[in-house]
């Protein structure tokens, strides 16, 4: 099943460097969720909204809580690609993200992120504040 989102999602460039990949100069697998950690961070502060922001008003931050990833094409030593994050479903205190990563036209990795609103105090699940429920339904 595809999942739904915004027709234009976020997208950062990263170059791939020498040490992002294995010895056979392909992107060692764990490092695409380190792309997909930093175009999530620069998606917020881009709407306005970054991690220092809510963790020093709300005492809030978001944390994964769920990740699916195909593999589906290698990318190599000293590619250019996009890295791309897009709304695919809000709810009260989660948001299920459609991660990608692209070399030009050519898909090589597709996935969902679920991240949940966390209260840092008491470590627990919390609504998203409504000023950031509002940007994230625009996304949608």
């Amino acid at each position: 099943m595809k999942q739904q989102c915004s027709a234009h999602p976020f997208i950062l460039p990263v170059r791939v460097y020498y040490e992002d990949t294995d010895t056979a100069g392909v992107v060692y697998y764990a490092n695409y969720l380190r792309y997909f950690e930093r175009v999530r961070t620069e998606w917020l502060r881009e709407i306005g909204r970054n991690h220092a922001d809510m963790v020093r008003e709300h005492g809030l931050m978001f944390v994964v809580r769920s990740v699916t990833l195909e593999y589906l094409k290698p990318a190599r030593l000293d590619d250019l690609l996009d890295v791309g994050v897009a709304v695919a479903n809000l709810g009260r205190a989660q948001v299920l993200l459609r991660q990608f990563v692209r070399r030009g036209e050519e898909e090589l990795v597709s996935g969902t992120v679920r991240i949940v609103c966390v209260d840092m105090k008491k470590m627990k699940t919390a609504p998203i504040p409504e000023y950031l429920r509002e940007t994230l339904k625009a996304l949608q």
